[in-house]
């Protein structure tokens, strides 16, 4: 027994070296040496090591004649029993549904959402009074600083992809990634806390900036939470839906429920930072605030980690951005020449995958079809066993190079969902800036400038809650032979986008009024009041609710399934370059004009709203030939099972 237990503990130590692995898996006579792909022919332990498990983790490994036959049935794809065909428990075992995932598991993932918008959108929606009020910034530049963080945030969920994908898998890398923020949002609460770290208050008009090492100091916190909430946030969608099979009927309509409880969570966690969370940091302290995100995140984290036994993690199927660069390597790499004596045909191109996991091969993009031809040993390499094998950097499967396809189709209505993003970075700087100069008294009661928010917020929660509960089962009620109901994805992105356009018009109107105002008037506030700006809110608010979720579905369900995490990166990083869009507008209007001066009450803010309303008009008509062009041949995902969204399921 002893030299059983020390031959187990030896393959366990081998299979942890790279190289070692690459050779235990050749013995398995296994084609691809990865720790994540396919199945092997080795002692379990050795199988165990192949699926993404928790970091410390322990139980006894799942052999004996019940662990054989789960092994077994899962092995065979039985998708219709009580295993989950492509997911794992903690143990490295098939995931049985009676004690893993669910709704259980995927709650506990949405805990980690809500502390982390609590905690961005509490630092980012009363940043700019900060930067203006105690760090002494101009008010465009305070602005470029806070979209500069927030569109980080945002661009680095690309990162958090990556590594969750290629070597973290999704339970680590928001593990991780949440303690990140956790410790950043720490050290903001201790960095304004410091005297030190800030500039003098004014003194008889004159005020002094901040300085460099002040600056760099906030900085260094301020990124370091940004790295945590990209990490983080590209992963906890993709974690909840892996807690539901979509080989179960039952659970794959609860899978769409989670698109849109897990934007409610969002919207709770949005509204408690400009609510509870703005109040504390004006009349309490900002240090409470931020150190009340930290032991929240905390709290989040602990919780999280106690799901460890319940949760379902699903195998890694290799980085997608590598996939895609292998395809797009390949493809370049076929000359012209070569096509015309191997005519594309079926039995010309390579395909390496089960018949049920095939994705038919479609017209669009041919010249990425160059990556599937076959030129015989030019595409091989010596493998691992000292056989020939394809080089996936000259020779992909179809099924792979629909898949970088799939994404492609993706882009163009990518592109046109930015400008979006553009104009909600205005409801968090601008809007809140014009805010400070009102009347936001309330009888006694003055209401903190950033907390103007809550409408925002508030037309969120009040749309979905309208949209779910009566406009679906209105248009069920109406439907006739089994067909659809409520929007499309497309259709709630094209009506977000209607509504922005309508906020930038509201918001041009009443910055002109408040502007009129500020010219007879010498004293602040001014005597106009602050629930002028409600309908810049609403509209826009409104339209958050409708692009949000129909991009989210969008991105999911229109992506290969393996690309998950990718795709929900690929989302979220129109919330980045909106973000970044807007301070390259800021720059270049503050260049070329006199719209934005240093101070809010001696600027044109109304124009730069029309021009944000122009440049989204034009926006909204190259969206909608975009979104009759993405539609995707009927081919393309006929064997590609995807999760319905949650109004085509009713």
């Amino acid at each position: 027994m002893r030299k059983i237990q020390a031959h187990c503990h030896l393959v366990q130590v081998l299979f942890d070296r790279p190289i070692a692995r690459s050779a235990l898996i050749s013995i398995g006579r296994v084609r691809v040496a990865s720790p994540i792909k396919g199945h092997i022919n080795l002692p379990v332990i050795v199988k165990r090591a192949q699926h993404s498990e928790p970091a410390g983790a322990s139980s006894p490994p799942c052999d004996g004649k019940k662990g054989q036959q789960e092994r077994s049935a899962w092995g065979a794809g039985d998708g219709g029993g009580h295993l989950v065909q492509d997911a794992v428990d903690y143990r490295g075992c098939p995931a049985d549904k009676s004690s893993t995932g669910g709704w259980v598991a995927a709650a506990l993932a949405l805990g980690i959402e809500l502390c982390e918008r609590l905690s961005t959108m509490g630092i980012a929606v009363n940043l700019v009074t900060y930067l203006t009020g105690t760090m002494h910034l101009p008010s465009a530049a305070a602005a470029n600083v806070v979209t500069d963080f927030m569109g980080t945030s945002f661009l680095l969920c690309l990162l958090g992809g990556f590594l969750a994908d290629s070597f973290l898998g999704r339970y680590l890398t928001i593990a991780i990634f949440a303690l990140v923020q956790a410790i950043g949002t720490g050290l903001l609460a201790v960095s304004t806390e410091v005297k030190q770290l800030r500039p003098p208050p004014c003194a008889g008009g004159a005020c002094e900036p901040a300085t460099g090492v002040q600056m760099g100091v906030l900085y260094v916190c301020l990124y370091l939470i940004a790295l945590g909430t990209g990490g983080l946030k590209s992963s906890v969608s993709g974690f909840g839906t892996d807690q539901f099979d979509e080989r179960d009927a039952r659970e794959r309509a609860a899978m769409g429920l989670f698109f849109n409880r897990f934007f409610f969570f969002i919207s709770v966690g949005t509204l408690l930072a400009v609510t509870v969370l703005v109040y504390i940091q004006d009349h309490v302290g900002r240090s409470w605030a931020y150190g009340i995100c930290a032991g929240a995140m905390l709290a989040a984290i602990a919780v999280f980690l106690s799901g460890t036994r319940r949760y379902r993690y699903k195998r890694s199927a290799g980085s997608p951005i590598v996939h895609i660069l292998q395809v797009l390597v390949a493809a370049s790499r076929k000359r012209p020449l070569q096509l015309k004596q191997q005519p594309l045909a079926a039995a010309a191109l390579y395909e390496d995958r089960a018949e049920h996991a095939r994705i038919p091969r479609t017209a669009q993009f041919a010249c990425l079809d160059r990556a599937a031809v076959m030129a015989g040993d030019d595409d091989n390499e010596v493998g691992p066993d000292g056989r020939p094998a394809p080089n996936p950097w000259k020779l992909c499967s179809v099924s792979r190079v629909e898949e970088v396809k799939m994404v492609a189709r993706l882009m163009p209505v990518w592109a046109t969902t930015i400008l979006f993003w553009t104009i909600y970075a205005q409801m968090i700087t601008f809007s809140v800036e014009q805010a400070t100069t009102m009347d936001r008294r309330v009888g006694g009661f003055e209401i903190p400038a950033a907390s103007l928010t809550v409408f925002f917020v508030g037309a969120i929660m009040l749309t979905l809650a309208v949209y779910d509960r009566v406009f679906v089962p209105l248009c069920r009620s109406l439907a006739t032979g089994g067909g659809r109901q409520g929007f499309t994805n497309l259709e709630k992105i094209g009506i977000g986008l209607v509504l922005s356009i309508a906020g930038m018009v509201a918001a041009a109107i009443c910055e002109k009024k408040r502007l009129a105002v500020a010219a007879n008037a010498g004293s602040s506030p001014l005597p106009i009041s602050v629930f002028m700006l409600t309908p810049q809110f609403l509209l826009v608010g409104a339209g958050e609710a409708f692009i949000y979720t129909g991009q989210l579905d969008f991105f999911i369900t229109r992506s290969p399934k393996g690309m998950k995490t990718m795709s929900t990166g690929l989302f979220l990083t129109t919330l980045s370059l909106g973000f970044f869009l807007s301070s390259a507008l800021v720059s270049l209007v503050k260049g070329c004009t006199r719209w934005l001066g240093d101070t809010i009450n001696h600027s044109r803010l109304d124009y730069f709203y029309w021009l944000l309303a122009v440049l989204s008009v034009v926006n909204l008509v190259a969206y909608l030939i975009c979104a009759m062009w993405a539609t995707p041949p009927a081919a393309s995902h006929a064997e590609q099972p995807q999760p319905a969204s949650a109004d085509e399921k009713c």
